[in-house]
């Protein structure tokens, strides 16, 4: 039997862009061992997951170099065959590096790459998608290289939201952490108003998107407005989005969340492009973004707190699709 550990401590995004690596070893291996390491507060993702057979938890914000430690002790006490490490960054490398496992792979960019036994190229840019980077890191193995993003949520998490609201509804996520990543507020309004009023729109985000979320509501001066910022948890938003007629969103963690559950998708990219690899994946998916090219975008991988230029045409400038159910 064999015993595999996949190491994704970034955001919520990021983790489920990882999901497609379950799948396909689940499918591969159907009676192996596949535990996964994730940072505190997305352990929630994966809860029902059935594939997974141990989700490892690194707290970061709190006492991190000495749950690191905790976290190294336990993964060294695994006689793991391959860790998947999909983060680029020095402590997940060093996690990759002081496993016992005999194979590790991982992306080029990790400082710790010159201890992996498979070292991918990890391009940004040449349109290729992060499902089909990650994937990469086990190409060795065989198989197919189709897999995609896949959460699952309970029926409990069903039953909260069919408790909550009833279809016909939308659901926007119309916040992120970078500026110039969220489609400016004006446009949100603006798509509001073009959703018939029989069909309920529902607002997600974090609690701290509550506020944000509010002032939208007040601005777009429309009735039948739900505000779920900071009441749902991750796999309730997922069923959430799986019921909706269509899901708008950022370039951001809900889009990928939508993508997992194979929703409907309508994704805004302001400041950042479609072919960094961070598009949708759903079979009913549409990218919006400006039509004119402007020699400053992109601005940056990540987006940025604010417009460099001071125009944010890239955001101003979206067109909004007509409503189509």
């Amino acid at each position: 039997m064999k015993r595999f550990l996949i190491i994704q401590t970034a955001f919520i995004g990021d983790v489920i862009l990882a999901t497609p690596l379950i799948e396909k070893l689940h499918d591969m291996y159907p009676d192996s061992k596949i535990d996964i390491l994730v940072r505190k507060g997305n352990e929630e993702l994966l809860q029902y997951h059935p594939k997974l057979n141990r989700i490892f938890i690194w707290g970061k914000r709190k006492h991190k170099y000495l749950n690191l430690l905790k976290v190294i002790y336990q993964i060294r006490r695994k006689p793991y065959h391959i860790v998947i490490n999909v983060h680029r960054f020095p402590t997940s490398g060093l996690i990759t590096f002081l496993s016992r496992a005999r194979e590790k792979c991982g992306f080029d960019k990790n400082p710790f790459a010159f201890s992996y036994t498979q070292k991918v190229l990890h391009e940004i840019g040449n349109g290729k998608h992060e499902v089909e980077r990650n994937l990469e890191l086990i190409h060795h193995l065989g198989g197919r290289f189709d897999y995609k993003p896949r959460l699952y949520f309970s029926e409990s998490d069903q039953r909260r939201v069919d408790d909550l609201v009833k279809p016909p509804y939308v659901t926007m996520g119309p916040a992120s952490v970078w500026f110039t990543k969220q489609l400016p507020t004006d446009k949100w309004c603006e798509l509001i108003r073009s959703i018939p009023e029989n069909i309920t729109i529902c607002l997600i985000g974090s609690a701290n998107d509550v506020n944000y979320c509010e002032e939208i509501i007040r601005l777009s001066s429309r009735e039948n407005i739900l505000n779920f910022s900071g009441k749902l948890r991750l796999l309730e938003s997922a069923a959430l989005m799986n019921g909706s007629l269509m899901n708008y969103c950022n370039d951001s963690g809900p889009l990928h969340m939508s993508s997992a559950v194979n929703a409907p998708t309508t994704a805004f990219f302001c400041s950042t492009l479609p072919e960094f690899g961070f598009g949708p994946l759903s079979d009913k998916s549409t990218v919006c973004q400006i039509n004119e090219e402007l020699s400053c975008r992109p601005c940056g991988l990540h987006g940025k707190s604010e417009c460099p230029e001071e125009h944010f045409k890239c955001g101003t400038q979206i067109k909004i699709p007509a409503f189509a159910s």
